[in-house]
């Protein structure tokens, strides 16, 4: 038997953050900003996989490891763990790619290399 072809599809977007999406002093932004992210990208998954867009039934281990911030250009990631019937696990990180340097000047930033991962989650989606 072979494996399911859909196990190891990754979709990826990338975003600017804009200074309205800022939440907090220090521009910085709310964690729930991600995690519809991570939506973003879990309904691209079911998209592939079943041309559905499905459910985003649940998160399951949602870690933030470090602040996402206006000015940054962030990276989600999706990839297929494992496929039921009518689920499917993801897991999904997001990586803030390049920052705004503010200190230099008010339209400088840099690309960070590497990337820095500011949180990670496994999604349940499931298909209607």
């Amino acid at each position: 038997m072979s494996a399911d072809p859909r196990v190891g599809l990754t979709v990826r977007h990338r975003r600017y953050v804009s200074h309205r999406e800022a939440h907090y002093g220090g521009s910085l932004l709310d964690g729930a900003y991600v995690l519809g992210l991570f939506g973003d990208a879990a309904t691209e998954v079911c998209l592939h996989t079943d041309s559905d867009e499905g459910l985003l039934a649940a998160y399951r281990e949602v870690s933030f490891l470090a602040p996402v911030r206006a000015g940054d250009v962030i990276e989600v990631t999706a990839r297929v763990n494992t496929v039921g019937n009518r689920s499917r696990t993801l897991t999904l990180t997001a990586h803030v790619c390049a920052r705004a340097r503010p200190d230099r000047s008010a339209s400088s930033g840099e690309v960070l290399d590497p990337p820095v991962l500011v949180a990670t989650a496994t999604a349940v989606v499931v298909i209607p």
